[in-house]
């Protein structure tokens, strides 16, 4: 099993470079499982209380479950990944099963910042861009898809999003094996990527 990791901030643009990495596979060999369905279970608190988590915070994550699932499906194993809810800021309760693939993406603004699940990826991604870029995009996604209002995405860029990113995700570029900018199409690194990936596929 070949295991990606693709990281880079908030709104850096990774979902589009995964989706452009496995755009021309199109093979059932190839799953991707993202950080945000490990949101720590928060279903003991109010939904006032959830609200105020610092979700860009690698204690957030349940880095613990992450690596046992990944270990699994290098095993062989199925795996029960959780299903998130970010309108709700909790797990739904409810589970997807993942099967072994020949080849796993993990991408999520902290994956690098993890010692143990950074030493399972056999190739380390950082997505990178502009902290404007990235904020426009953040207010369009979260107001469209996720319920938030301007104020409140606002107030969590300032006080948890943009000290975070320059405290756990930025410092995580020296990990990465190749860096994307997505300021513009990387052909030559989305190129390189996916000959890699074909060639542990085919």
């Amino acid at each position: 099993m070949l295991i990606i990791g693709i990281a880079g901030g908030t709104g850096s643009g990774k979902t589009t470079v995964v989706n452009q990495i496995i755009d021309e596979l199109k093979n059932e060999e190839v799953d991707v499982i993202s950080q945000d369905s490990y949101y720590m279970d928060t279903s003991h608190l109010s939904f006032e209380e959830r609200k105020k988590i610092n979700f860009d915070h690698p204690k957030s994550i349940d880095f613990e479950l992450l690596v046992a699932h990944l270990k699994d499906l290098k095993a062989g194993k199925n795996v029960m990944q959780p299903v998130y809810s970010f309108k709700e800021h909790n797990r739904t309760g409810e589970f997807i099963e993942v099967h072994p693939r020949k080849v796993v993406i993990v991408e999520g603004i902290l994956i690098l910042a993890h010692a143990d699940i950074r030493d399972m990826f056999d190739i380390k991604i950082y997505v990178h861009a502009d902290s404007d870029e990235r904020l426009i995009r953040r207010l369009k996604r979260d107001i469209a898809d996720r319920g938030r209002d301007l104020e409140e995405v606002l107030w969590r860029y300032q006080t948890t999003l943009k000290p975070m990113h320059n405290q756990f995700i930025e410092p995580t570029k020296e990990f990465a094996d190749i860096i994307i900018p997505t300021n513009r199409y990387n052909t030559v690194a989305v190129d390189i990527v996916q000959t890699i990936i074909k060639d542990r596929l085919f």
